[in-house]
């Protein structure tokens, strides 16, 4: 075993970063990114120190501290990169969208129920409790909706 461990260069650290980075894709823990940066760090240090420091031992030790020293570092700077971005409260919600948007009457309320234009969509539109009459033409805001109809009052 120290036989094979003796032979460890700066490219087998490489492969590892790259193999750990590669998990964390995967997993998506934070934790192997520092581990595979850590492994990154150990790669140069093989590479650049002298061949007297770089003894098998010492490379894992390099990495061992790198690693737990980044995951601290990872856990205490930066704690809320483990929760998920929260989603955004009218997203993929298209008729809460529309709550506070103008338009534009285009059919007459019958029965409290006609058509407003918002943007460029033609909507069904209810009137909101106490309103008075909607004519064609009139300017009118989105009080709320509900199911596919928005309801509105005067702007």
């Amino acid at each position: 075993m120290e036989q094979l461990l003796s032979q460890i260069t700066w490219w087998h650290w490489l492969v590892f970063a790259l193999i750990l980075f590669g998990v964390e894709m995967v997993t998506s823990t934070f934790d192997l990114l520092m581990a595979s940066i850590a492994a990154a760090l150990t790669a140069i240090f093989a590479s650049v120190a002298p061949e007297s420091a770089t003894a098998w031992h010492v490379q894992i030790l390099v990495f061992m501290f790198a690693s737990v020293a980044l995951i601290v570092l990872s856990r205490s700077v930066f704690p809320n990169m483990r929760k998920a971005a929260p989603e955004h409260p009218t997203l993929n919600k298209r008729m809460v969208q529309l709550v506070g948007q103008r338009g534009e009457i285009t059919r007459e309320f019958n029965g409290g129920q006609g058509q407003v234009r918002i943007g460029d969509t033609v909507w069904g539109a209810e009137a909101a409790d106490g309103e008075g009459a909607l004519n064609i033409g009139d300017r009118v805001v989105v009080d709320s909706t509900r199911s596919s109809m928005v309801i509105v009052r005067k702007a």
